[in-house]
């Protein structure tokens, strides 16, 4: 071997992974992979790249295998991406997604799933590995969904939850103009600017007050509460006063000191004559019909002189 540091950092800075080629350019003859691989000591775990070690690969090793065996410019994208992004856990019996420029001859394998992308320079963020932006992956993991109401909840809930800018999702549509959802996630973005910030607030703005005709809320209001600044999800400012609907997901009350906060928010919204409605995810999700009906009766009492529209749920 003529550089055996060389080699020892390569080896390192792969997850134990080298391709054929990286180790005939460090001296390593076929003869001497051969004879690793029937002592056992290395693994070829795709065509062309060998595992230095012994035993199952670590999700990491897992894709960096794929990039290596990948020839050319290749990045990590969808679910592969998101794992590194901490976007979402990755499902590691399932295949590692990989992105390359749009005229790449690269072929996927058992196991690699390739992804060909025109703005693949645009998308790719220059790292160790190298992947799709979070923006982006956020746009391709939208995209897989099974309908367009869940690319609109998938694209909500990720921007909201990982704090993706909503003019940088924005961008990304108009540069990549997917093929599908393309409307359905304008939506979502529009969504996000006016506040939303949970896959259950995407449900009620669509479920509740766009599919009902109710009217547009304040998103996060902010309110005093024993003199700090809180934020209610939805205030509804009305003829006759106002109306506060907070929405609690199942982890809302998993601590003491939220359920404080939420009860000092009550007693400020009661000081204050605000009106005020709690609804949770079965309300939300499994009862939107129902829910508008009792937030239709608190309404009219504060002076608002709508009419409620029939959905194609309502029975």
């Amino acid at each position: 071997m003529e550089d055996p540091e060389d080699w020892v950092r390569l080896v390192r800075a792969q997850d134990g992974l080298v391709t054929r080629r990286q180790a005939h350019e460090h001296g390593v003859t076929d003869h001497q992979i051969a004879a690793h691989i029937a002592g056992g000591r290395w693994n070829l775990r795709k065509p062309g790249v060998l595992a230095t070690f012994t035993g199952p690969l670590t999700p990491a090793a897992r894709r960096r295998a794929a990039l290596l065996f990948v020839p050319g410019p290749a990045a990590l994208s969808h679910a592969s991406a998101a794992a590194v992004l901490g976007l979402r856990r990755e499902d590691e019996t399932g295949p590692v997604h990989v992105a390359v420029p749009y005229g790449s001859s690269a072929r996927g394998c058992d196991g690699v799933v390739i992804h060909r992308s025109r703005a693949f320079g645009h998308i790719v963020v220059d790292d160790d590995p190298p992947l799709v932006s979070k923006a982006h992956t956020i746009v391709d993991l939208a995209v897989e969904a099974s309908s367009a109401r869940q690319a609109m909840r998938t694209f909500t809930a990720l921007a909201a939850g990982h704090r993706v800018a909503a003019e940088d999702l924005e961008k990304a549509i108009e540069l990549r103009r997917p093929r599908r959802y393309r409307r359905p996630l304008r939506d979502a973005v529009a969504l996000l600017r006016d506040g939303v910030g949970s896959i259950l607030e995407t449900d009620w703005a669509l479920d509740v007050e766009r599919a009902h005709g109710l009217p547009a809320p304040t998103r996060q209001f902010p309110v005093i509460v024993e003199g700090r600044w809180r934020f209610e999800d939805l205030l509804y400012a009305l003829p006759l006063g106002v109306l506060v609907v907070r929405l609690d997901g199942w982890r809302a009350h998993a601590d003491s000191r939220t359920a404080r906060i939420d009860r000092a928010r009550d007693n400020a919204a009661e000081l204050a004559h605000r009106a005020r409605m709690v609804f949770g995810w079965e309300e939300v999700h499994h009862e939107p019909c129902t829910t508008t009906a009792l937030v239709a009766v608190r309404m009219r009492e504060l002076g608002w002189d709508g009419e409620v529209q029939r959905c194609t749920r309502c029975s």
